[in-house]
């Protein structure tokens, strides 16, 4: 078995304080991709830069502050990539990639974007690149025989029961019609490729939810996004037996506005 999470941690020092160490111990993963880890490795923790029994690599942002990604693997990895091969983001902080035995598995933070400023046009510019990428490592996989999952933070709700208020957010970035379009392509098997493998397990489930606004009572009311996601290729998509949300108990105990999207795949 393969057991894979993906969280957005909003600050990893500020998630360690806040119970994200004591959820790290108890963590039965094999691998954990986290984004918006936004320090600097020499600023973490050493229990939290380089945990007893994991294998780290950490990937901070030029922009210091920001952004951020990082790989815990139980077993040292093969090879490790950062970025993908874009002059204007592979200094971003915003993906690593790491080769185990059989599989390579991504962490991933797509730009969040704002509708009417730079910033969209920033993840407008990030999404035409990756999808390019996305398409050359699923082949060069295949090449190999092996198996792709990116996991990570998207900032897309791909379809109305990705979001729970979904009229609301046709003109706000994260659920814009060209958007999902771009998400459609990833999935489309003529195109990315790739499977949406929570999804694939739960096709008539709205949400499961992985992000809340910290703003009213939307935890407590479970009005949430799901942006989170482990998208992989066929072949391990077909083999995942299980996909949930850790989604905290109550408001109090959440380290992150977002929780851990878990997998487990027989292998």
């Amino acid at each position: 078995m393969l057991t894979v999470t993906s969280v957005n941690v909003n600050g990893l020092r500020a998630a360690a304080k806040k119970g994200f160490v004591e959820w790290l111990a108890d963590t039965s993963a094999d691998v954990l991709c986290l984004q918006e880890v936004r320090a600097e490795p020499q600023q973490l923790p050493e229990h939290v830069r380089t945990p007893d029994g994991w294998h780290v690599t950490h990937v901070p942002a030029a922009a210091k502050g920001r952004a951020g990604v990082s790989l815990y693997t139980r077993r040292e990895p093969d090879r490790v990539r950062v970025g993908f091969g874009s002059t204007e983001f592979d200094t971003s902080g915003r993906y690593v990639e790491a080769d185990l035995p059989g599989v390579t598995i991504a962490s991933l933070y797509l730009p969040s974007g704002e509708v009417g400023t730079e910033r969209q046009d920033e993840k407008v510019r990030f999404m035409g690149e990756f999808l390019a990428y996305l398409k050359e490592l699923r082949e060069r996989a295949a090449a190999d025989g092996r198996e792709v999952v990116v996991c990570g933070d998207w900032n897309i709700a791909h379809r109305e029961a990705d979001l729970k208020n979904w009229r609301a957010n046709k003109k706000n970035s994260g659920f814009l019609p060209e958007e999902r379009e771009w998400l459609s392509r990833v999935l489309d098997p003529a195109e990315g490729g790739y499977v949406d493998v929570v999804r694939a397990l739960h096709p008539d489930l709205e949400g499961p939810y992985s992000w809340w606004s910290y703003r009213g009572r939307a935890f407590d009311n479970d009005s949430g996004w799901r942006i989170d996601y482990h998208l992989s290729t066929p072949g391990l998509a077909a083999k995942a037996v299980k996909g949930y949300v850790e989604r905290a108990a109550t408001h109090a105990e959440r380290w992150s506005d977002h929780a851990p999207v878990t997998v487990v795949y027989d292998r």
